[in-house]
């Protein structure tokens, strides 16, 4: 409480003194009322039997005065479902504060930093509020720029571990050049290369080797204190075409494979190849990834600890029953292959065509997409879009489920008409035929806009033909209504919604998710000055 306070008094008074400069900042919170719902909850939940209700909030500010640039946020946690479902966590502190200078050519940055290293394979600190991933590095970052054409920086410090406002022991120090060119009237390329260094603490280093001394004989070896780890990468652009490459290994470390730890190296390869002209556009996306963990020790699973993030090659699905099976990066064992193509004939026709092709490098199945749609506005009012999904998804490995290989082919129709340039009205449909899993799923939502102060949507999601080998415990068809309204006025933005839904992956506003099984109301407010 007593840092808050300091660091809000800090900007405060430097706002006061420079009042040539600016204060920005931004608000936003959450809130859950959870009703209890024994056909989609398990019945030990202590979110709907006994605490009812709980939430979350962000309080930021900025201050930037002549190349000096000030930061601090607060975080409220109170019987929050977002770290673990299952579980009410509840904290209040300094989420994150910085302070930064500009001095000719030179940024130095000390506190809580935000940044990545080419597309964020080596390294990536971020945040995802929907999530409650803030892996922030938390130490200095200094940033030099040598020339118009190329900079250097390098930086060191300790991971933030959201769960308890602290910070992982391990440190994590790393350098990165990039340069920027423009080689004739038509070629243009912005090369990089990126060195990164983890050493444990001696308490992160004993869980280790306490581990690896328990296992089998053939099993056993002196785990390492440093990973290195290193990345090359360059984005080429010659007139339509574009075409980015990066390169990443990592040396030897401890990491989970085949339930026990080995000494393994990591590689990943990752290329996009693009060609875009009036009317037509394909891009091919490739990703090859062999034991490339890269967290703050071998002690942390799932999203605690992570340093990196690895491109998705499958593409994000916005509709409700296509995002429910969307697929995760994989550390240990990935070729994804993924093809993507747009033919636009004239304004009012888009044709959308993807193939995604996903495997272990031991050539086990773990997805494959086809998907296609057609939009078209053609029609002075009305806009239309139809399209269809073909799936088959590895539940036992993304969704640790002992099921088969899940199936389903899921076709949507969407229809959007004007009645002038600020109300509209939309609906859509899909319908997923599918015997694994839940079953069959038919989803309907129809969205009125009022620009530019109210939104209104009501949704249904209905499962047409329960599965009844399914493993969430459902017992009989039901519907799962979604009621949803917005109210918009300058910077701030309301929300009010009773949403009643079963867990699984949901997509809003480009940014997918695993959501939990939820019942009750659910309040948002956003603000930013």
């Amino acid at each position: 409480m007593k840092k808050i306070l300091l660091a809000v008094s800090f900007i405060t008074s430097s706002f006061c003194v420079f009042a040539q400069g600016s204060l920005s900042g931004d608000f936003m919170t959450n809130v859950n009322y959870y009703q209890r719902d024994s056909g989609i909850l398990t019945p030990d939940n202590s979110l709907y039997n006994d605490y009812l209700s709980g939430g979350e909030s962000w309080l930021s500010l900025r201050y930037n005065y002549k190349g000096f640039t000030a930061f601090v946020r607060a975080d409220a946690f109170h019987n929050s479902n977002l770290y673990d479902p299952k579980i009410a966590i509840s904290g209040y502190g300094l989420g994150a504060w910085s302070l930064s200078k500009d001095i000719k050519g030179l940024t130095a940055t000390a506190g809580y930093i935000y940044d990545q290293i080419g597309s964020g394979i080596l390294f990536r600190s971020y945040e995802d509020r929907g999530l409650l991933l803030d892996n922030a590095l938390v130490g200095l970052h200094l940033k030099y720029q040598l020339n118009d054409h190329l900079f250097i920086k390098g930086f060191t410090g300790q991971q933030k571990n959201v769960r308890n406002f602290t910070r992982y022991n391990p440190i994590i120090k790393g350098l990165n050049i990039e340069g920027d060119y423009t080689l004739g009237n038509n070629i243009h390329i912005s090369p990089g290369i990126g060195m990164l260094n983890r050493t444990m603490d001696n308490e992160s280093w004993l869980p280790v080797k306490s581990k690896v001394d328990a296992q089998d004989s053939s099993h056993r070896f002196y785990p390492r204190y440093n990973t290195y780890a290193f990345t090359a990468y360059n984005n080429l652009t010659v007139g339509d075409f574009s075409w980015y490459i990066e390169g990443a290994y990592k040396t030897h470390e401890a990491i989970e494979k085949d339930n026990v730890l080995q000494d393994l190296p990591g590689n990943v390869v990752y290329s996009t190849l693009g060609y875009a002209r009036k009317g037509f556009a394909i891009n091919l996306t490739g990703k090859r990834t062999e034991n490339f963990v890269m967290r703050t020790s071998p002690n942390e699973l799932l999203l605690r600890g992570l340093m990196n993030w690895q491109p998705i090659v499958a593409r994000l699905r916005p509709q409700r029953l296509l995002a429910r099976y969307t697929p995760a990066s994989q550390d240990l064992s990935e070729l994804a292959l993924g093809t993507d193509v747009l033919l636009s004939p004239n304004d009012n026709l888009d044709v959308t065509l993807n193939y995604t092709h996903i495997n272990t490098l031991n050539d086990v199945k773990l997805y494959r997409e086809l998907y296609g749609e057609i939009n078209f506005r053609g029609l002075e009012k009305w806009i239309f879009m139809a399209g269809a999904q073909y799936l088959e998804y590895n539940q036992k490995l993304y969704q640790v489920k002992d099921v088969p290989l899940f199936t389903a082919f899921t076709p949507f129709v969407e229809a959007t008409y004007r009645f002038n340039d600020k109300t509209s009205i939309r609906t859509e449909w899909e319908y997923m035929f599918a015997k694994n899993d839940f079953g069959s799923w038919i989803f309907g939502l129809v969205e009125l806009t009022i620009a530019p102060h109210w939104s209104f949507a009501v949704s249904d999601m209905y499962i047409t033909n329960l599965n009844p080998n399914n493993l969430s415990g459902l017992k009989d068809p039901a519907h799962y209504y979604n009621i949803f309204a917005a109210y918009t006025k300058g910077p701030h933005r309301f929300t009010l919604s009773y949403v009643k839904q079963v867990d699984g992956i949901n997509c809003t506003g480009g940014v997918c998710r695993y959501e939990p099984a939820f019942s009750g109301l659910k309040l948002g407010i956003s603000s930013t000055f």
